[in-house]
């Protein structure tokens, strides 16, 4: 097997712990000595030796800082983020120059927040076979916890073998509301959409011809590109998601419901579960001082002392960067929200 670790992000959504210059994948959470992508790495060593990153130019310096013993052709650089769907792409055509092209590469995110590995190398080593048995593109979905109305979902058809390890793709379901959210769960019959899948290079490039001609068309025109030509060619692709350009079009997908944690880290609310918290809810990092507070993530980053009276299911977060105060069920917005900063410095 081979990892690809996708290594982007812009860094908007936990503003104001990561930013554009520093995305999330680049933090350190709950205490850990290692970064999400570092953990990551972590992870894939226990699959596989034949690990490849994918990050963009602005970000490599520090994404190659954090991998020190990954050696240098073992970082494919994108000269800007054109989405999943290229940057995969791009990997595709990298990894195939060195590689045999039926051996199944697994993708993975940098910035996912997993703390049982075992069940996570479990997970991909069922997806590996499958993927190389079966010459198909092979999903991990995770098995839903709650009613995320934010995530999109997997719904499984047929189990492929007797052990129930694999399942046909019945079909994709968009980000549902709360009440189709509670029945998808209550059904047992969905998976969450995490972003995993399992493939060789000819098992994409088949499903690239066959079902997304745009984006085969990328492949051709990257894998024909001069290196001095090599950035223009992929700059003037359109951003686009592997989920809309690619998988939701092809028929014969599989997915193994994984046997993992998981959590996106997409909110502070998730952040919040991450971390931990006291017998009141809380969390406190940094130079604070809470009273008749409950339910509520608190960060200070600076020396100067940050005092929260009397609120509750809130975050409060103070960085160099920024300062952000929000209901916790409303952190959502902070992405969007952040990206008014930008467009005013612009």
């Amino acid at each position: 097997m081979i990892v690809v670790i996708i290594a982007g992000g812009s860094g908007t959504r936990l503003w104001p712990l990561s930013t554009p210059d520093h995305p999330k994948h680049l933090l350190k959470i709950n205490g850990n000595d290692l970064s999400l992508l570092q953990h990551t790495y972590e992870r894939a060593k226990q699959l596989t030796d034949k690990i490849y990153v994918v990050s963009e130019a602005s970000h490599i310096d520090i994404v190659r800082n954090q991998l020190g013993e990954l050696d240098e052709d073992h970082f494919i650089v994108e000269p800007a983020r054109r989405g999943t769907a290229n940057c995969i792409v791009a990997a595709l055509i990298y990894i195939g120059k060195y590689h045999n092209h039926d051996e199944p590469i697994a993708y993975v995110h940098a910035d996912h927040y997993i703390r049982d590995t075992a069940g996570f190398i479990h997970s991909f080593q069922v997806a590996n076979e499958a993927a190389g048995s079966e010459k198909r593109i092979v999903l991990v979905g995770v098995e839903p916890d709650y009613p995320a109305t934010g995530l999109g979902y997997i719904q499984k058809d047929d189990p492929l073998n007797k052990d129930q390890t694999v399942f046909n793709v019945h079909s994709f379901k968009e980000k549902p509301d709360f009440d189709v959210a509670k029945a998808y769960v209550a059904s047992g019959n969905y998976l969450w959409n995490c972003g995993y899948f399992i493939g060789s290079v000819n098992t994409f490039k088949t499903n690239m011809e066959a079902h997304a001609a745009e984006l085969y068309d990328n492949y051709q025109a990257l894998a024909a590109a001069s290196p001095e030509d090599y950035d223009k060619v992929y700059l003037g692709f359109e951003n686009a998601a592997i989920d809309y350009a690619l998988m939701e079009k092809v028929p014969d997908l599989l997915v193994v419901p994984a046997s993992f944690d998981w959590m996106d880290l997409g909110s502070f609310g998730d952040f919040h579960k991450a971390v931990g918290s006291d017998e009141q809810g809380n969390h406190v990092h940094g130079a604070v001082e809470i009273e008749e507070v409950s339910n509520t993530l608190v960060i200070n980053q600076e020396e100067k002392p940050l005092a929260v009276i009397g609120l509750d299911n809130v975050v409060v977060v103070n960085t160099p960067n920024g300062i952000l105060v929000a209901r916790k069920d409303q952190a959502q917005k902070v992405g969007e929200l952040s990206k008014r900063f930008n467009n005013k410095e612009d």
